[in-house]
């Protein structure tokens, strides 16, 4: 298998595919659908540049071309995997199998990172030579993994989420599960993510107020 480090190349590539100019108009429109998602961002917020990798993800990975029905990543694969040695193939592959979701921290190790989904309650170890100095036990954060070469990476975009809001977001997290199971996961990961945004632009409003999901208007 290939070194964990080297699936950039291939990210790259499927990133040059689904921003062709026939992808143009399709990919206004999924920026549109995910900022309506996750909350209108701006150049000026500190988040920018995370929010737009985020978005990217969103839009390679989870979200089907309404022409095609499938999200890029699959649809980029599979015209891909017939003339692909097996590298090549397996690691475009891992791109149609992203994990993506809230996220518990419950170890910081050594090139290492156990993260537990919310939802789920399983675990994951993530390889991670960086040293994550953000991130404490306990904390809760939106990330994605990509399984490639037989380690789970994280990709470039991350929503985290401040210490304090840890405890509310685990206990909607639960009641959503008890009362609501039915409703998609992902509106809560899209909630949570626009309550970020809120926190990080009005400091002066205080975290249980914006984390209140009782509240809807955020």
């Amino acid at each position: 298998m290939e070194n964990p480090l080297q699936y950039q190349q291939h990210l790259d590539e499927l990133i040059a595919y689904a921003s062709t100019d026939e992808h143009k108009t399709d990919l206004i429109a999924g920026k549109a659908e995910y900022l309506g998602l996750t909350g209108e961002v701006f150049e000026d917020d500190k988040t920018f540049e995370m929010r737009m990798a985020s978005f990217l993800d969103y839009y390679l990975f989870d979200r089907p071309h309404p022409a095609a029905g499938k999200t890029p990543a699959r649809v980029y694969f599979e015209q891909e995997e017939p003339k692909s040695a097996p590298d090549r193939a397996a690691a475009l592959r891992a791109f149609t199998e992203t994990i993506h979701g809230l996220f518990e921290v419950k170890k910081l190790g050594t090139g290492m990172v156990r993260l537990r989904e919310l939802f789920t309650d399983k675990d994951y170890n993530v390889t991670e030579r960086r040293s994550m100095v953000a991130l404490e036990k306990g904390d809760v954060l939106e990330a994605r993994l990509i399984p490639f070469g037989g380690h789970l990476l994280f990709s470039a975009s991350f929503c985290y989420h401040p210490r304090e809001a840890s405890k509310v977001i685990k206990k909607e997290v639960k009641r959503r599960r008890k009362k609501e199971p039915t409703r998609p996961i992902q509106e809560m990961t899209w909630d949570a993510a626009k309550r970020a945004l809120k926190a990080d632009r009005y400091r002066q409003i205080s975290l249980e107020k914006i984390y209140d999901f009782e509240n809807a208007k955020i």
